[in-house]
């Protein structure tokens, strides 16, 4: 009778055992990726699995989570969900998250799915597999849910081709074109570690907790779900670069530098949801400086780095400036999206007073000084019966490309403005952090696709806003002022016409 394998060696067995070396073929054509960055690697076969998962097994345990996920999406459906929401403004939030996160899942879906082929060790190639599963997994479930909305609200259509062509989309399509075209190694540390460990907790811990809170009992469960995904995604970045740390002591120096880039690159990002978090969900949860106090400081700065000094490796470059934001970030963020959302698919508006308040007591050293008095002044307009847009095209950032409204460190007052000067041509930044990473590599970011510039150079439908908008697949009425939008008119109506007790 056959012996019973102890459970690692029947999981070496099934995974690591069925690779082999090439004997006919040279391994440098094999896997010509992986040699090119200057990364040492001496041992494939020191990487450890974090999590032991056998194809089998794998797809069972996500089967398991998408029964769960859509039995929620079925009596959401059944129950006319969509009218327990905190309020139609909410939708404005998931609006950006089908835009700016989805297709990102998608894009690691597809170079996941190319480190799996690519990758010289069994046990990287099979993570890497299994991560790209889960990114298309995750693709499809915030398609499938958010779906719902689109049959009652604008604004949720053309998610994908806006993402190529819409100037605020360009944040995330630009920091995931970047990641792409890097090498596979940087590749690991900007998705895997600096995206994946550093920042997703921002994203998938207070901002679906708080879809929760406003009645999205959908997006909260694809969140979660997601969130047990990511956790993994997480421990295999830790892996990754205690990985390549310990093969070559050559490999620190430039894991740092990747790391410095890579945070300031993902930080820019999430400033996006910053903005979400604080003014975009109608019931408050966790406002962004507690999540980034949380997340970030006390778990990243406060435990995951001094464990990496060990290794030599120091906290990321610029990571006082990103602290010192923390209590202005979201509100100059948030401002830029309320004066130009006449070309956005989603709609902006005045925050409530008590919403003003709660930001009064989240942000009790700056929001009074600085922010309200913007927002009164907004209001005011409002109640005249007028609008603040700023109907111009605003100087975008050359490497992060968010426009130019970030502020000198200590000093939210003054406009933060750095330029560089490279092959007679001057480029424009919105931080010290930016400034660095066009510095490093300026050849890469003078390719940059940079939306004003395209409407100037007539590449994005022609000079006129309606035609822009028509170009980005912008319709009539998902873009603009929440009172009297489309949106805010479909709430009302479905609520006027929804039975008793709905």
């Amino acid at each position: 009778m056959a012996k019973k394998l102890p459970l690692k060696q029947r999981y070496a067995a099934l995974t690591r055992d069925v690779h082999w070396e090439p004997s006919y073929v040279d391994p440098e054509k094999v896997f010509p990726y992986t040699s090119f960055e200057g990364i040492k690697i001496h041992d494939w076969s020191k990487w450890e699995d974090p999590f032991r998962l056998t194809v089998d097994a794998y797809h069972k345990y996500q089967a398991e989570k998408d029964k769960r996920l859509y039995a929620v999406l079925d009596g959401f459906a059944q129950s006319q969900g969509h009218l327990t929401l905190s309020d139609a403004r909410y939708l404005n939030a998931m609006k950006l998250f089908i835009q700016g996160v989805t297709p990102l899942e998608y894009a690691a879906h597809r170079h996941f799915a190319f480190l799996a082929r690519y990758l010289n060790g069994a046990g990287p190639r099979f993570a890497a597999l299994c991560q790209s599963i889960d990114e298309l997994r995750h693709t499809q479930t915030e398609i499938h849910t958010l779906s719902a909305y689109n049959k009652y609200y604008p604004g949720f259509h053309n998610w994908n081709r806006m993402h190529d062509r819409v100037w605020y989309l360009s944040v995330p399509k630009s920091f995931f074109d970047d990641a792409i075209s890097a090498g596979p190694f940087e590749f690991l540390i900007a998705i895997s570690f600096s995206f994946e460990y550093l920042l997703t907790n921002l994203l998938f811990v207070p901002f679906m907790s708080g879809a929760s809170f406003n009645g999205d009992l959908p997006s909260m469960t694809f969140g979660f779900s997601a969130q047990s995904d990511e956790s993994r995604h997480m421990t295999l970045g830790l892996e990754a670069i205690k990985f390549l740390l310990e093969q070559d002591e050559g490999n620190v120096p430039i894991i740092q530098d990747w790391i410095d880039k890579w945070f300031w690159r993902g930080y820019r990002v999430a400033a996006l949801v910053a903005a979400m978090t604080d003014y975009m969900l109608p019931k408050k949860f966790m406002s962004w400086k507690e999540a980034f106090e949380l997340y970030f400081e006390e778990q990243m700065l406060g435990g995951l780095f001094p464990d990496l000094a060990f290794y030599g490796i120091k906290p990321p470059r610029h990571v006082e400036h990103a602290i010192g934001e923390k209590d202005i970030l979201s509100h100059q963020v948030y401002w830029v999206l309320y004066q130009f959302s006449f070309a956005a698919s989603f709609t902006t508006t005045v925050p409530e007073p008590y919403e003003l308040d709660w930001l009064s007591s989240q942000y009790p050293d700056t929001f009074d000084r600085f922010y309200r008095p913007l927002w009164d002044k907004a209001r005011k307009i409002q109640e005249n019966g007028g609008r603040f847009f700023f109907k111009g095209l605003p100087q975008l950032c050359q490497t992060c490309q968010i426009p130019m409204a970030f502020t000198e460190p200590g000093d939210p007052t003054t406009i933060c403005q750095r330029h560089t000067v490279y092959n007679g041509e001057r480029f424009d930044f919105c931080s010290d952090g930016c400034q660095w990473v066009f510095e490093r590599e300026p050849e890469k970011y003078v390719q940059a696709w940079m939306p004003v510039h395209q409407i100037y150079q007539g590449n994005c439908g022609g000079p006129s806003v309606p035609e822009v908008l028509a170009w980005y697949g912008i319709q009539e009425g998902d873009n603009g002022e929440y009172l009297g939008s489309v949106e805010h008119t479909n709430w009302q109506r479905w609520h006027a016409t929804a039975p008793v007790g709905s």
